[in-house]
C-alpha cells in the first residue's frame, strides 16, 4: 500500500491538531481494518478520521472542503451496496456517537448514529415500544445508517420506515453548518446560513410540480417501497424547504450531509403473537395469495422459494413443517398476527383462519403462539442469509440484493429471476423476502478474479434490470443505491428526474466530495469497478462474509480491532503476500499482534452473532499458539502438573500484596512486564481481592453430583473476604437442600483447562486433560453422576474438554445456576429476600444458554431483578484483565456508564420483574440493590468498573435462605 500523498498527509496533520491525535489514524491496520464492510467493494482510505461530536465532524467538513478531498462517512459497515467506502477520508461515525435518550414514555426516542437498532429496541423494551424500521440486522446495523439508506424491514412495510417516522434531526452540511430541525428557529437559520442551498430547493420543487410526468412517476416509484436515488418525494410532501431538506437526508447515503442525531417517533410493540407457515404449489400460486393474506390481517408475509426451503432443510434445527417436505417446486409464505391483548388475538385468528382455509395450500395450514415454535419459523427465515454465505466456495462473495415490484407482478418476476439464475449458471442461489410489499431478495455467489465470471456476472445484471423495470419495479427496495445500481438510476428514473437528481446533489454539495460515487453515476461500468477479491486464509475464518454481525458484542470493539477486522486484516496479509509487499505484510503484523491478538477476549461472543458461526477466537488461540516460545510452552505444561501449587502460590502473592503499600507491587510488576513483556506478566490494581481458600473437599455416602469448584475461586477471594467463596456457597446450599455433591480426588490440582487453551498452550491442556478426566471419570462413577462447576466460563470449558466421548463416555456438565434452578429452589425458603438484583450475564452463560437460569435465581430472592441494557462480556477473559486492563476499561465503560446514569427507575435496563430498579449504592436492602454475577473474574472485572460490590448469584442465594 502506497504512503500517503501529501495532500491527505497535510490534512491528517490538521485534523490531528484539531481533534486530537487519537481521532486520527494513518496506520495501514486501521485504513485496512475499516475499508472493509458488508459489500463487495473495496476501497481503502488514506485517512481514518473519529470525531468524537458533531463540532468535530463540522470541522472535518471544513478541512476536506478547504483541501478539496473527498470524504464518506460509515457507521456499522453492514450496507450491501458499497456506500459506505472511501479512497480519501473515512470517517467513523460509530465509535463516538452513542447516546441514546428515551422520551415521552417511549412514545419517542433520541439516537446518535453509531447506536445499533437492536441496542434502541432494547431501550424501548420496558415501555413496549420499538423502532419502525425493523432490518433483520438489527443486531448489527446502526440509526446511521438506517437513516442514511431509508432502511425498513420485514414488518415495516413503507408505513413505519425512516421516511415516516422521523420526528426530527440534527444534520451537518457540506459547509460545516449545522441545523437542528426540531429549533423553531431552524427554518430561519436555514435561509440565513445557506440561502442558495434554501432558494435552490425551492426552485427545484417547483420545476418538478411544474412536469406532470415527474409527478406521475414519483407517486408511482415511492408507492413502493424504493430506496433508488434521492427521495423526490420528498418535493411532494412538504413545502418547506427545511422539511424537504430533512426528507432528503433520509436514504441519501451520506451524500447530502451527515445525521448527528435522529428522533423517532416509535410504535408500539404488540405482545401477543401467533405464527405459521403456509406452504403452496409454487412460487406464483404463494405471491398471487397475498393480497388474500393482507385481507386476512396478516402483519407480514415472507416468502420463501423451493431454494430456500430446500437450504433450510439442511439446518439440524429445522421445524418439521419444513423438515418433512416434500419440496419440489413448492414455496412458502411465513405469516403473522397480532394482538394487544389473547381476545384480541384469538379474535383475529377466528377471523383470519377460514381465510387461510380458502387459499390453495399444499398442506395443512396452522398458526402458533409457542414461543419456541415461533422462533424456530423465524431463524428459518432470518438464517437464510447464513446457510447460503456459509455453504459458498472458499474465495467467493456473497451477493445479497433485493429489488421490488408491485404485489401483482411479485410471482412472475420471481419465476424470471429463477430462470436467469439457470440461464447464467448461478447454483444454489435462493429469492426470499418481504412478498407483503412486493420486496424480495436473492442470493448469489460470485467470484470477481475471474474474467469469464466478470462477464457473466455484468451479464446477469443488465438482465435483471431488465425484467424488474419491465415489470414497473424499483432496483432497489431498501438496501439503498450505493455504487452497485448507481449507473442505473437514469434508467429507472428518466432523462428529467435523473437531472433533478444531479442539481440537488450539486446544489447541496457543489464540490461533489461527500460520498462520490454512490447514488448517482455518469459511468455506465461504474458497479463493475473496485471489485472486492476475498483471498482464502484460514479454516476458521474463511467462511465470513465481513457482515459486521460480530462488532456490537465484541470487548475490543472499541479498543482495537473487532472480529470481522481480525479476518479481513489476516486476508490482507494474505493479498500483501502474495503480490510481495513486505513493506506492509511487515506493518500489519507488528500492529496486529496488540491489536488482533493479545487484546481478543476470545470470549466467543462473536460466534452468538455471527449469521454463518465463525467463533474468531479459535483463529487467534491457533495464533497465539503458533506465536508461543519453547520455554513458555514448557513453562505452562510444568504449570499443569503443578496447578495446585500455582494456584496457591497466585493467591499467596496478592495476599502479600495486599500486606505492603499498593505502590509496591505495582512498581514490581510495571518492572517486570517492561522487561518480559506486557503479554506475560500481570499488572498488579490494589482493587484485586486477597486469594481465597484451597477447595474443601467432599465425599459423602450417596452423592448426587461432583462438585467441580473453580481453582479462580482459590487465586480471587471473595467479597467482601469474610464471605463464603461461590463453590462454599453451592456446597452449603445442597447441605441445606438435602443434595448431597462430592468432589473428584486432587481437585486442588485440576482446572478446566481454559487458562490454557485461550492462551492456544495445546501442549500444557493436554497434560491437564489427561489429569482431569481420569478423575472425574472415578468421581462420576463412569459418567453416571452430572459434574456441576461454580463458574460460567469453567463449566463452559469443561463441557469443552469432555466433549465428544473423550474417553468414550458421556459426560454431563451443569453450570452451578442451572443446578440451583433446576435442583435447589424447589427445596430452599427465602428467608431474607433482596429488593434489588442488578445482573451482569456472562459470555460464557449467553453461550451456554444458562442466563435465564441465573435471573430465575434471582428472581427466586428478589421482587426486582434487572439486566443492563448495555451489559456485554467485560473482557476480563481470564487473565487479559490483569494482562491488558485497558480492555476491561473499555469493555465494560457503556454498561458502567449505564449504573451511573442518574435517572427515575434507574438503571434504565431491562427489569425481570417489577416496574423500577432504585439505584444506589451501599448493602443491599434500604434501597440499595445487589450486583450480581455468575464468575469471579467477571465480578472483578466489574466491581473495578462500576465501583459495586458484584458478587455470585449463589452468594446472595445462599444468604437470602439460611
Amino acid at each position: 500500500m502506497a504512503a500517503l500523498d501529501a495532500a491527505h498527509a497535510r490534512l491528517a496533520d490538521h485534523l490531528a491538531e484539531s481533534l486530537g491525535p487519537d481521532a486520527v489514524s494513518r496506520r495501514a491496520i486501521d485504513r485496512l481494518g475499516h475499508a472493509h464492510d458488508a459489500s463487495h467493494y473495496l476501497l481503502v482510505p488514506q485517512v481514518v478520521v473519529t470525531p468524537c461530536d458533531t463540532d468535530q465532524v463540522a470541522r472535518v467538513l471544513r478541512a476536506c472542503d478547504r483541501a478539496g478531498l473527498p470524504l464518506t462517512f460509515r457507521s456499522g459497515g453492514t450496507s450491501l451496496s458499497g456506500q459506505g467506502l472511501s479512497d480519501s477520508v473515512l470517517v467513523d461515525t460509530r465509535k463516538q456517537f452513542q447516546d441514546l435518550q428515551v422520551l415521552d414514555d417511549g412514545r419517542r426516542v433520541a439516537v446518535q448514529p453509531g447506536v445499533t437498532i437492536g441496542r434502541v429496541n432494547t431501550h424501548l423494551a420496558r415501555y413496549r415500544r420499538k423502532l419502525g424500521p425493523d432490518p433483520a440486522s438489527e443486531i448489527a446495523c446502526t440509526v446511521g445508517g438506517v437513516v442514511a439508506n431509508n432502511s425498513s424491514g420485514m414488518h415495516c412495510g413503507t408505513e413505519f420506515n425512516t421516511y415516516r417516522t422521523l420526528d426530527s434531526m440534527v444534520l451537518v452540511l457540506p459547509t460545516g453548518t449545522v441545523i437542528d430541525s426540531a429549533d423553531p428557529s431552524a427554518s430561519r437559520h436555514l435561509a440565513e446560513a445557506e440561502p442558495a442551498l434554501h432558494d435552490g430547493l425551492l426552485r427545484l420543487r417547483r420545476r418538478i410540480l411544474g412536469d406532470p410526468d415527474s409527478v406521475a412517476t414519483i407517486r408511482r416509484q415511492f408507492s413502493m417501497k424504493n430506496t433508488m436515488g434521492y427521495g423526490l418525494n420528498s418535493f411532494l410532501d412538504h413545502e418547506d424547504p427545511l422539511d424537504i431538506l430533512v426528507h432528503l437526508m433520509i436514504g441519501s447515503e451520506g451524500t447530502l450531509g451527515f445525521v448527528a442525531e435522529a428522533r423517532f417517533r416509535t410504535i408500539e410493540v404488540l405482545p401477543h403473537v401467533a405464527t405459521g407457515l403456509l406452504v403452496f404449489d409454487d412460487v406464483e400460486t404463494a405471491t398471487s395469495s397475498v393480497p388474500q393474506l393482507i385481507e386476512a390481517g396478516t402483519v407480514t408475509a415472507e416468502l420463501l422459494d423451493a431454494a430456500s426451503l430446500r437450504v433450510s432443510a439442511r439446518d439440524p434445527k429445522c421445524p418439521d413443517v419444513i423438515r418433512n417436505l416434500e419440496v419440489g417446486g413448492k414455496a412458502a409464505v411465513l405469516v403473522e398476527f397480532q394482538g394487544h391483548t389473547a381476545d384480541e388475538l384469538a379474535d383475529t385468528r377466528h377471523t383470519a383462519e377460514p381465510m387461510l382455509s380458502d387459499l390453495p395450500l399444499a398442506a395443512p395450514q396452522s398458526l402458533t403462539t409457542d414461543a419456541a415454535e415461533r422462533g424456530a419459523l423465524w431463524r428459518i427465515r432470518k438464517g437464510l442469509f447464513s446457510a447460503v454465505a456459509g455453504a459458498r466456495p472458499s474465495g467467493t462473495n456473497a451477493l445479497l440484493e433485493d429489488v421490488v415490484v408491485p404485489v401483482e407482478r411479485l410471482g412472475v418476476t420471481c419465476r424470471e429471476l429463477a430462470r436467469l439464475f439457470d440461464a447464467h449458471d448461478y447454483e444454489e442461489s435462493v429469492i426470499f423476502g418481504h412478498a407483503r410489499d412486493g420486496n424480495v431478495h436473492f442470493m448469489l455467489n460470485e467470484r470477481f478474479d475471474d474474467p469469464a465470471q466478470l462477464e457473466r456476472y455484468e451479464a446477469f445484471t443488465h438482465d435483471m434490470v431488465d425484467l424488474v423495470l419491465r415489470e414497473g419495479g424499483s432496483l432497489k427496495a431498501e438496501h439503498g443505491t450505493g455504487r452497485i445500481m448507481a449507473p442505473f438510476v437514469r434508467r429507472q428514473y428518466g432523462d428529467e428526474l435523473y437531472a433533478v437528481m444531479w442539481e440537488l446533489k450539486r446544489l447541496v454539495d457543489p464540490r461533489g466530495l461527500l460520498n462520490p460515487g454512490s447514488v448517482l453515476s455518469d459511468d455506465d461500468r461504474s458497479y463493475l469497478h473496485d471489485l472486492k477479491l476475498t483471498a482464502t486464509v484460514e479454516e476458521e475464518v474463511d467462511r465470513c462474509v465481513e457482515c459486521g454481525y460480530c462488532e456490537p458484542v465484541c470487548p475490543s470493539r472499541a479498543l482495537t480491532t473487532t472480529p470481522r477486522q481480525r479476518i479481513v486484516l489476516r486476508r490482507e496479509m494474505e493479498a500483501a503476500r502474495l503480490r510481495g509487499d513486505n513493506e506492509l505484510l511487515a506493518d500489519l503484523e507488528r500492529d496486529y499482534d496488540y491489536d488482533a491478538v493479545q487484546t481478543c477476549a476470545v470470549d466467543g461472543m462473536c460466534q452468538t452473532a455471527c449469521p454463518v458461526q465463525i467463533n474468531t477466537g479459535d483463529l487467534v488461540r491457533r495464533l497465539r499458539h503458533e506465536q508461543s516460545s519453547a520455554a513458555r510452552s514448557a513453562a505452562w505444561r510444568a504449570a499443569a502438573r503443578g496447578w495446585g501449587v500455582a494456584t496457591v502460590a497466585g493467591g499467596g502473592a496478592l495476599s502479600l500484596a495486599q500486606a505492603v503499600p499498593a505502590a509496591v507491587p505495582t512498581g514490581l510488576t510495571r518492572a517486570a512486564r517492561a522487561v518480559l513483556g506486557d503479554d506475560d506478566v500481570p499488572l498488579y490494581d490494589e482493587r484485586l481481592p486477597a486469594s481465597g481458600r484451597r477447595r474443601q473437599r467432599l465425599d459423602p455416602p450417596r452423592p448426587e453430583a461432583v462438585l467441580f469448584a473453580a481453582c479462580i475461586g482459590t487465586m480471587f477471594g471473595p467479597e467482601p473476604p469474610e464471605c463464603d467463596s461461590a463453590a462454599e456457597a453451592l456446597a452449603v446450599l445442597c447441605h441445606r437442600a438435602g443434595v448431597q455433591v462430592r468432589t473428584p480426588d486432587g481437585i486442588d490440582g485440576l482446572c478446566c483447562g481454559t487458562p490454557w487453551k485461550s492462551k492456544g498452550q495445546l501442549d500444557g491442556y493436554a497434560v491437564m486433560r489427561e489429569r482431569v478426566v481420569p478423575a472425574l471419570r472415578s468421581a462420576t462413577d463412569s459418567g453416571r453422576l452430572p459434574v456441576v462447576c461454580d463458574a460460567s466460563s469453567c463449566t463452559h470449558g469443561l463441557q469443552g474438554m469432555l466433549a465428544d466421548g473423550v474417553d468414550g463416555l458421556g459426560y454431563e456438565v451443569v453450570d452451578s445456576v442451572v443446578f440451583a434452578a433446576q435442583r435447589l429452589l424447589p427445596r430452599l425458603t427465602v428467608t431474607s429476600p433482596i429488593e434489588t438484583i442488578v445482573l451482569h450475564p456472562t459470555c460464557s452463560s449467553t453461550e451456554m444458554g444458562t442466563t435465564q437460569a441465573m435471573e430465575l435465581v434471582a428472581r427466586f430472592i428478589s421482587p426486582k431483578v434487572v439486566v443492563p441494557n448495555d451489559w456485554g462480556c467485560c473482557g476480563f477473559a481470564g487473565d487479559r484483565g490483569l494482562l491488558h486492563p485497558e480492555l476491561t476499561a473499555s469493555a465494560t465503560a457503556p454498561e458502567a456508564a449505564e449504573l451511573a446514569r442518574p435517572r427515575a427507575g434507574e438503571p434504565d435496563a431491562t427489569v425481570m420483574d417489577g416496574p423500577e430498579a432504585p439505584g444506589g449504592d451501599g448493602p443491599p436492602g434500604a434501597g440499595h440493590p445487589a450486583y450480581a454475577s455468575s464468575n469471579r473474574t467477571c465480578e472483578i472485572g466489574m466491581t473495578r468498573a462500576t465501583g459495586k460490590p458484584y458478587r455470585h448469584i449463589l452468594q446472595l442465594l445462599e444468604e437470602a435462605t439460611r
